[in-house]
């Protein structure tokens, strides 16, 4: 294949086969793939703006019984550091993100085998009762899955009964690679490739608004990778034409540490900076029908993250005031909203916090900093 055709093709914003993604991930250079993909960016998000956003990765539940054999989180029912969040510490953490300036809560947990439909509604409505300016940005595909499960019924029915009781959004979790063959390894107890995206064609459908990640850099191909990218955009151009559907892709590398993947010797985090870019560069030629694309500095570290700015992201992510799940496996990077911002502004972008929608937000005044872990990397 001829790379400066395909590159061309790019900016034209064709749809690229996983074939031809393939072809550029390996054989461009990293140079010509950032200029694609910047232009990309320019088209689809003109300006100088980068957007970022407060929030917090908050979980319901450690418990889980899908086994993934890439994360440190989960116990298993019964174990002696099992818990499932009360009320009482929900309203701890949702008080102390209204300081810090956040309006969301991005809620996830396991898959806990006695935790049903009702549970979930009954707490976003007690949420929503206590806070109604709190935006529930929760659960994932594999959530749905597991409680559909548990209900003997539809993933219509869930979504719907979940967005009556508060849900705002629903967030690209557990997406890992959209691969049956690698999550057979990696995430058996965790739903199919086939159902995970299924989940979100529904959400498109009542109006959800989603995102989209890839947890990449394990046991995947190139090829699995940009099948992937390709799948993902074919559900973006199959949702009604009044609904949002993926409003953004997050990407990220593997994190090893601890994990039974690495324990076993079947994966390592190899992943370089300019891996992680031109995986960057390429989810924007790729999705070409997904506006926003955002660098994960929670895994690449800022130096990394600022570069991907000028290979296609347009997005920075949340300052993250609370984040258990990547953590427990060695992502150890914290920004604090000053220093995204800085972060953003050495980058030669104008930073512009946002909301979940990506509709932009005033800073708000006299926003309390968080106190980070110092025994974690502070990026400030």
């Amino acid at each position: 294949m001829q790379i400066s055709s395909l590159l061309d093709k790019g900016l034209n914003q064709e749809f690229r086969s996983a074939e031809e993604g393939v072809c550029l991930f390996e054989q461009a250079p990293t140079a010509d793939l950032m200029f694609v993909a910047h232009q990309l960016r320019q088209f689809q998000v003109p300006g100088n703006a980068v957007t970022w956003i407060i929030d917090r990765n908050s979980n319901t539940t450690n418990v889980c019984v899908a086994n993934c054999k890439f994360c440190n989180f989960y116990r298993r029912p019964g174990h002696q550091e099992a818990y499932i969040t009360t009320i009482e510490e929900y309203k701890n953490k949702i008080e102390e993100t209204f300081d810090f300036g956040g309006e969301q809560l991005l809620l996830q947990g396991g898959h806990h085998p006695d935790l049903g439909l009702q549970y979930y509604c009954d707490l976003f409505r007690q949420l929503k009762q206590l806070y109604p300016r709190l935006k529930l940005h929760a659960l994932g595909p594999p959530e749905i899955a597991h409680i559909t499960k548990l209900e003997k019924s539809s993933h219509e029915v869930v979504l719907r009964a979940l967005a009556e009781a508060g849900l705002d959004s629903l967030p690209g979790a557990g997406a890992e690679i959209l691969n049956d063959r690698v999550r057979r390894l990696i995430s058996k107890g965790k739903c199919g490739s086939d159902e995970w995206l299924q989940i979100m064609r529904v959400a498109h459908q009542l109006g959800l608004t989603t995102s989209a990640t890839m947890m990449f850099g394990h046991i995947e191909t190139n090829l699995e990778r940009m099948q992937h990218l390709v799948d993902l955009r074919i559900v973006q151009a199959d949702k009604p034409a009044e609904a949002k559907g993926f409003l953004a892709f997050i990407p990220w590398p593997f994190q090893d540490e601890g994990t039974i993947l690495k324990r076993l010797k079947r994966a390592r985090n190899t992943c370089t900076g300019d891996e992680y870019i031109r995986m960057i560069a390429m989810s924007r030629i790729m999705l070409p029908n997904i506006k926003n694309i955002q660098a994960s500095w929670l895994t690449v570290g800022k130096q990394v993250a600022q570069v991907c700015l000028h290979a296609g992201a347009n997005d920075f992510g949340s300052i993250m005031i609370e984040e258990n799940v990547v953590s427990a496996a060695g992502a150890a990077f914290r920004f604090t909203a000053d220093g995204i911002q800085k972060a953003i502004v050495e980058a030669g972008y104008r930073p512009q916090l946002r909301n979940q929608q990506y509709e932009y937000r005033d800073l708000p005044a006299n926003i309390r900093q968080q106190k980070l872990d110092y025994a974690t990397m502070i990026i400030d």
